[in-house]
């Protein structure tokens, strides 16, 4: 019992909203260890991120802790951080102090308008009495040890100047910039691809053991469970319904949540052969003519001669997309995958045209058998086109307009493109519902009032309602727990059979990929690098890019961790 150092007993947290109480955690119980990883996994609403945050005492209003104890151990003995102010100089010290925190998305926790280094400095200053000289020395050196490269310049730059992962990685440097006792990071890997996430959780580990930290990680991925944690808590409804050591989790569970989780997981892992037999792809190899065609695609953003106002030619400018040639038949589904920043979103807006191609062609079959130059559509053209090509967005809550309701959500590009009456669009929107498995009459609610799954099916009905023949998926479940994530693929694929829809669909997610598509495209610094059978690249790939994203992948298994034996490309 002496490597405990923090211990949750019996802890209970209430939300009082304006008419009834909502009971977000129940009796939790769970310790920390010096130099192990606890994982808090469950989906969404679970009560997850408040229980870690009711650690720090941070629980957002109207929030309260109802009963229960937090034992943190320390030189002068053990405190009970329920017990203290919320204000008080104890829980101040403990906050940065103690215990660290790494939030899940750097971009809204790191202030826009301070660089990074005086944020950091802040932090040391908070609770450790250095001068600013030294404490800046001591923020570079924390940059370099989270490997961020040339660290003492990088000290002056703002937010939006690093990249995802450099965010991430600043973020930690925050956290551990008074040696705290115990790390707490919320989901600090979901927003990052594949590689990214690797290497942040790589350089956790690493830091984790040099310093000999307990570390509570926060997540629903099942796959980073199986390569980080030690033990395993899975919460539920706010209650934590099963936990021990990682290995009994994965492969002795109890409880029926958590079987569901794993087997959600591991569906995604086996690809097509687990797809249900109502969800499967409608295509076939066939000799028969591509829905759409590219040749030749790029996209060069600008050059630094005209950024500045010296005239110039487009050397120097940013090619996000470049020569890329590829084919989407009736009926497939063909992924696009690669790290953030490989051109995969581009290429989804240059389809539809949302942002003008630099060169290249956009050929689409109509559905009399013409082919149509999209490059060259003019306004009128380009919204029947879009009326056949439609988007499905990543963020299901940001793409849908909150002072709209569902119907008229849904209803919106019916009636836009005048195909029909107010009373037949309502017709069709309960129509639309019922397709993704949506009640009819919750179409007057608002967007609100919808779980993150059910948003997205909303999203998706909207982009049915024209009965498009392409759609393009631009990361649309990689916000979504996965459980739901499994429920939406099959949906799509269920849909796509009853339709014989043809899908574009651009993820980081290789298991979700591998799982939904037929032919995968991976692409890396705006190329496509490789092309074939989703089965074959996500397996056997041939190129060393592409065997490295797989390599990078987190294997939902704990006797088998892929990501200790990564490959690391080296960038020429």
């Amino acid at each position: 019992m002496q490597d405990i150092i923090l211990s949750v007993r019996n802890l209970s947290l209430d939300f009082r909203l304006r008419t009834h109480i909502l009971h977000a955690v129940r009796d939790v119980s769970f310790d920390l260890r010096r130099g192990k990883t606890l994982c808090l996994v469950g989906e969404s609403g679970s009560g997850k991120s408040v229980t870690a945050r009711a650690l720090m005492r941070i629980i957002d209003k109207p929030g309260r802790l109802v009963s229960g104890q937090i034992l943190l151990d320390g030189p002068g003995g053990v405190v009970d951080i329920a017990g203290l102010p919320e204000r008080g100089r104890e829980i101040l010290a403990l906050r940065g102090g103690r215990i660290g925190l790494v939030f899940q998305e750097p971009m809204s926790s790191l202030s826009p308008v301070h660089t990074i280094g005086s944020q950091i400095v802040e932090a040391i200053r908070q609770h450790r009495k250095l001068s600013k000289k030294d404490a800046r020395l001591r923020a570079a050196d924390l940059l370099r040890q989270v490997e961020i490269p040339d660290p003492e310049r990088m000290l002056d730059r703002y937010t939006f100047e690093f990249s995802g992962g450099m965010r991430q990685r600043a973020m930690i440097a925050m956290a551990l910039a008074c040696d705290p006792d115990i790390l707490i990071a919320d989901e600090p890997t979901t927003a990052l691809d594949v590689t990214t996430q690797a290497e942040i959780l790589d350089l956790i580990r690493r830091l984790q053991q040099e310093r000999g930290m307990a570390m509570l990680l926060i997540t629903h991925d099942m796959g980073v469970v199986a390569e980080i944690a030690d033990e395993v808590a899975v919460m539920r409804y706010g209650r934590i319904v099963e936990s021990g050591p990682v290995d009994s989790i994965f492969h002795a569970s109890s409880h029926p949540y958590t079987r569901q989780l794993l087997d959600a997981t591991v569906r995604l892992e086996s690809g097509a052969a687990a797809r249900s037999p109502a969800a499967t792809s409608v295509f076939e190899a066939k000799a028969v003519e591509p829905v759409i065609s590219v040749r030749g695609l790029s996209k060069t953003y600008g050059s630094i001669g005209k950024i500045f106002g010296f005239g110039g030619g487009s050397s120097g400018g940013l090619k996000a997309v470049d020569n890329v040639d590829f084919d989407l038949y009736p009926g497939e589904n063909l992924g696009i995958v690669g790290e953030s920043g490989s051109g995969k979103t581009t290429i989804g807006r240059l389809l539809l045209r949302i942002t003008e191609p630099t060169s290249g062609s956009i050929a689409y079959r109509a559905p009399e058998g013409r082919s149509v130059d999209v490059t060259g559509l003019n306004k009128t053209e380009l919204r029947a086109y879009h009326r056949d090509v439609r988007l499905i967005f990543q963020d299901p809550f940001a793409s849908l307009n909150p002072r709209m309701t569902v119907r008229q959500i849904i209803a919106d590009p019916l009636l836009v493109s005048g195909q029909m009456s107010d009373r037949q669009a309502g017709e069709r929107v309960a129509e639309l519902l019922r397709l993704v498995g949506l009640d009819p009459l919750a179409m007057e609610r608002y967007p609100h009032a919808f779980s993150g799954g059910q948003r997205q099916r909303i999203g998706i009905a909207r982009a049915l309602a024209l009965e498009p023949r392409v759609i393009i998926a631009d990361e649309a479940t990689s916000a979504l727990d996965v459980s739901i994530r499994s429920q939406i693929l099959d949906l799509l694929l269920s849909i796509q059979q009853r339709l014989g829809l043809s899908f574009i669909f651009i993820s980081h997610d290789i298991s979700v990929v591998r799982y939904f598509c037929d032919r995968v495209a991976v692409m890396h610094k705006g190329r496509i690098v490789e092309t074939g059978d989703a089965e074959t690249i996500c397996t056997n790939p041939s190129e060393p890019y592409t065997r490295r994203l797989i390599s990078s992948v987190p294997n939902p298994d704990p006797r088998n961790k892929r990501m200790l034996h990564r490959m690391r490309l080296q960038e020429t």
